[in-house]
């Protein structure tokens, strides 16, 4: 922790959150300072950190699945945390790349087509066993789910016959009578029947038609179900993450004695786009803290989730890290998560092993990933890769492994100094020295991003820069004070000439008076910004004598009305400032909104017995926002309303839940907030009556506030 004197503390309040330290397992070394980077979110502040799950982005070799995979392991080691993966990708056909790790833990690899699952074993509660179904019917045919085959299905499961998957079919193609006729159920449970079909007769077949569970076990350090012999395209692979995430979410979690579990999804597209499984891993998400469960998602880029709602699912991931990607992608991936300019700027350029991480709303750096020889050898995914380059050139060494390869130090190991790092810092960071009255090109950089009217890259720049030589150089020192100045000039240039007035004055006591001894510019507009020219030595007015044996001559009488005049103008261009100062205060709030937009927005609500979110999401282009009303998966739920701007969207209870309305708006300001009204008819509510309502006003920095109160709302992440 970094303290500041009064006299910055306001100035440089932004960076230093991004000098915060986290408790936790060793990760790596931040790469702009090379102090260690500690992670461990359960350990974190939950008012720092509301939720633990982790989204992991990069392309080929960017090195995002060998950091996670050394995060789960140190984790375990460390803290005794236990682990479920589902890895659904392999370098080589026998394995998936997460079993090394597994079997080092004394863990267990479940290889597909080893294990069969009976979703109709009594091992499972009866909710538990139409979830589980009902996920198996959406992997292989959505269309065939209906409030007429649900009825058909749940009444299927009802019989005798219903102990596993074929006698469940069975079941659906010759029912008995029920509440409807055995010949009405037959035809409404046909869809299914035929969808089930599949797992007993089909090319899924000895997945799920077993005649017992036949669970893993919930006590192992680490458990990886290893889909990596499986044709990525086929419907097993939904169908078999749906079933085992049921086994995670009613049989694990309910098991399970470690104080923090871990649930992987390796390839996480393919489960976030399958409808079997997306409801299934959003409900997960929303309930993790409660469950004690961080989950790791990890995928290659955002473009893989489309554009619907797999990507609002990536956005309640509270920690991101992102490995080396294109600058088109990297740029989705910034608008996505709300990173700075100077983060999506880098993102294309990270090395292997080194990638971006976002931690909470605040926290945002590079970090080098260590690796010890053992987990660089147990997370190595490149052996192919290897093989063929000494085939090619064998006269050459074997290339080194894709992260920084270092033994790692022990979990509490914060002095990289004594440590014995060999770490070389990147060029322009650190290493950079104030050489004497010119500045360096990053000043420049600032100042024409301002006058080119880019003033929040500007002003991220200008964050990087001075916190990279407060690090280096200390609080007081020139190189830091030099950048008040440039944020003088960046104030003056956006209109802001009160704060660069406010600047220039902190400079002026800190005891940098002489700026020309350190600071100059070639321009003729910005030399010596804090002070003006010295006034010229006072010469005595006309009209006065000079002194006489010790005694002034008498003066003559002054003039009145000049006073008056001056002091009307002053009074009259007093009134002017304050217009002027209230001018400038609202356009420095616009700025800060602007600094801390994020492009979503959503509050928590409990309306009538229902536990709901309203979400506002603005598009790419900040053009128009998108607003919704969910209720997920709440039996309270029989009505949901939303209206704004003369616009509005309803839904009615048909089936198990109420569809989600949503509502599109253009905007003209995308930093003006949205105000919006929700109703929800809950456990009181009759159709036809008139639901409780709220009106909520949602800020796209990622604040609710109540509309009436103006009380801020919890967040629904």
């Amino acid at each position: 922790m970094i303290r500041l004197p009064a006299t910055h503390a306001a100035i440089t309040a932004p960076l230093v959150a991004s000098n915060a330290q986290f408790p936790g397992v060793l990760i790596g070394r931040c790469a702009t300072d090379g102090r260690p980077f500690h992670l461990s979110p359960v350990l974190v502040d939950d008012g720092i950190l509301p939720a633990t799950n982790s989204l992991a982005l990069g392309g080929l070799g960017s090195g995002k699945s060998t950091t996670d995979k050394t995060w789960v392991r140190r984790e375990i080691l460390h803290h005794g945390h236990q682990a479920v993966v589902i890895d659904s990708f392999g370098e080589e056909t026998a394995a998936g790349e997460w079993a090394p790790l597994t079997r080092s833990l004394d863990g267990l690899v479940v290889e597909a087509g080893s294990f069969s699952l009976n979703p109709c074993s009594p091992e499972f509660a009866t909710e538990v066993r139409e979830q589980l179904i009902r996920s198996l019917i959406a992997a292989v045919e959505p269309a065939a789910l209906n409030p007429q085959s649900t009825h058909a299905l749940q009444h299927g499961l009802n019989s005798p016959k219903a102990g596993t998957l074929a006698g469940l079919v069975d079941a659906l193609v010759s029912p008995e009578d029920g509440r409807w006729p055995a010949e009405k159920l037959a035809v409404w449970g046909e869809g299914v029947a035929i969808a089930l079909s599949r797992y007993t007769d089909g090319s899924l077949r000895g997945l799920f038609d077993g005649p017992n569970a036949s669970l893993p076990p919930t006590d192992l350090p680490i458990v990886s179900f290893d889909f990596s012999s499986l044709d990525r395209n086929s419907p097993a692979i939904p169908a078999l993450m749906a079933a085992i995430t049921c086994w995670v979410e009613h049989v694990w979690l309910r098991q399970s004695t470690a104080v923090h579990r871990h649930l992987v999804l390796e390839e996480a597209w393919q489960i976030l786009l399958s409808p079997a499984t997306a409801e299934l891993i959003q409900r997960l998400l929303k309930n993790s803290r409660k469950a004690a469960l961080s989950l790791k998602v990890i995928m290659h880029t955002l473009s893989d989730l489309g554009d619907g709602r797999a990507q609002d699912l990536a956005k309640l991931c509270e920690i991101a890290h992102v490995g080396r990607l294109g600058p088109e992608e990297a740029a989705t991936v910034g608008a996505l998560l709300g990173l700075p300019a100077w983060a999506i700027a880098k993102i294309p350029a990270l090395q292997p092993g080194q990638a971006l991480w976002k931690v909470g709303p605040d926290f945002y750096d590079v970090v080098q990933t260590t690796l010890s020889e053992e987990e660089a050898q147990l997370t190595d995914t490149s052996t192919r890769r290897r093989k063929a380059q000494q085939a090619l050139a064998s006269e050459q060494e074997e290339p080194a492994v894709s992260l920084t390869k270092d033994t790692a130090p022990e979990e509490n190991d914060t002095d990289t100094a004594q440590g014995g790092w060999d770490f070389e810092l990147p060029p322009n960071t650190i290493d950079t020295v104030y050489t004497g009255p010119q500045l360096d090109s990053r000043h420049h950089a600032v100042v024409q991003a301002a006058r080119e009217g880019r003033l929040i890259e500007a002003s991220e720049l200008a964050a990087l820069g001075e916190r990279e030589d407060i690090t280096a150089h200390g609080i007081n020192s020139p190189q830091a004070t030099a950048w008040l100045i440039t944020r003088a000039k960046m104030a003056e240039l956006s209109g802001n000439t009160a704060q660069a007035a406010q600047l220039r004055a902190t400079v002026a006591r800190m005891g940098h008076n002489d700026s020309s001894a350190w600071f100059e510019h070639t321009d003729d507009d910005s030399a010596q910004w804090h002070r003006g020219p010295q006034p010229p030595a006072p010469v005595p007015p006309a009209g006065i004598a000079p002194m006489a044996d010790g005694q002034p001559q008498p003066r003559a009488r002054r003039r009145t009305w000049p006073y008056i005049v001056v002091i009307a103008a002053l009074a009259i261009a007093a009134a002017g400032v304050w217009q002027n100062a209230d001018d400038d205060q609202q356009q420095e709030q616009r700025q800060q909104k602007a600094i801390a937009y994020k492009g979503r927005s959503g509050a928590a609500l409990n309306i009538d017995s229902v536990n709901a979110d309203v979400v506002a999401h603005w598009t790419t282009g900040k053009d128009h926002v998108i607003l919704e009303l969910r209720s997920y998966f709440d039996p309270n739920a029989k009505f949901l309303r939303i209206d704004a701007d003369g616009r509005s969207a309803q839904s009615v209870k048909k089936g198990l839940y109420p569809a989600t309305p949503e509502i599109e708006l253009p905007v003209s300001d995308p930093l003006a907030d949205v105000t919006v009204q929700v109703a929800i008819g809950g456990k009181n509510w009759k159709e036809g009556a008139r639901a409780a309502s709220r009106t909520i006003r949602l800020s796209p920095t990622g604040i609710a506030y109540d509309g009436e109160t103006g009380k801020q709302l919890p967040s629904d992440l």
